[in-house]
């Protein structure tokens, strides 16, 4: 089997951490190991790590950070590998063999060097499910449903790279995904994750969509293609904050094509 080494970072928010470790806990494959890193400023996180029996592969950090990217790079500090998960509080495996799925792959083909699989996540008001294969020639479309909650990634890639980087408030996921984006790969199609969308990226889409503009152009120079794609973003975006862009949503999911 291959080394597994989940990496949960935390602020503030016990309930979501709980939610994570209990999905963690109940994968027929456990983790070799499980990293919380707890920035919170409030002690009731620490205080259930210390106090609760925790399983042996949990392992954590209790220290204030530098924000998300800075959070993330820690837990791969410390994570032994080969393989990462970052799994943040609040997210939950969609199935208890989602880590026996994960290995099998890893097994199967040791070049691989990151995967990624499908989401279920809100949109519209409605949970859907999407996940596509990474495409290279289709990063002007920003993560494009590569969701970084399915990422499953080998230490040596991040070492490779290098760490996130801390100057992205909310992108730098999908910067980490431009740095890898010639690392051999491949896409488990299967449900992975259970997204919380009350995070950042969520919170904050029109931004993250300048950010994700700043981090592509940082990359590859200016494209035209992605300026008419955020045009159409945008308008979706704010049509689905209304009545009828929630319906005409709900058709588009009775047909199938909420992943398009």
């Amino acid at each position: 089997m291959e080394r597994i080494a989940i990496i949960t970072i935390c602020f503030n928010n016990l309930a979501d951490l709980q939610r994570t470790c209990a999905s963690v806990d109940s994968q027929t494959r456990l983790p070799d190991e499980h990293w919380v890193i707890n920035g919170s400023t409030e002690p009731d996180i620490e205080e259930w790590l210390l106090h609760t029996p925790q399983p042996s592969y949990r392992k954590w950090i209790n220290e204030r950070d530098n924000g998300i990217s800075d959070a993330f790079n820690k837990g791969i500090q410390y994570a032994t590998g080969p393989v990462t998960h970052l799994l943040n509080s609040g997210d939950c495996y969609a199935s208890d063999d989602v880590l026996k799925a994960v290995d099998g792959l890893f097994i199967n083909d040791p070049d691989v060097q990151w995967i990624s699989g499908n989401i279920q996540m809100i949109r519209g008001g409605k949970p859907v499910i999407v996940g596509k294969p990474f495409e290279k020639n289709k990063l002007y479309r920003g993560m494009r449903s590569v969701s970084h909650p399915t990422w499953f990634v080998k230490k040596e890639v991040y070492n490779r790279v290098g760490p996130f980087n801390g100057k992205y408030k909310i992108g730098m996921d999908y910067d980490m995904m431009c740095r890898m984006a010639d690392e051999p790969y491949a896409y488990l199609n299967k449900l992975i994750t259970v997204f919380d969308d009350t995070g950042i990226s969520s919170v904050n889409y029109l931004r993250s969509l300048e950010e994700t503009r700043e981090i592509y152009e940082s990359h590859f120079g200016y494209s035209a293609k992605l300026v008419a794609w955020q045009s159409r973003l945008k308008i979706l975006h704010h049509l689905l904050q209304t009545r009828f862009g929630k319906w005409l949503f709900g058709i588009k999911k009775k047909l199938g094509l909420e992943n398009f």
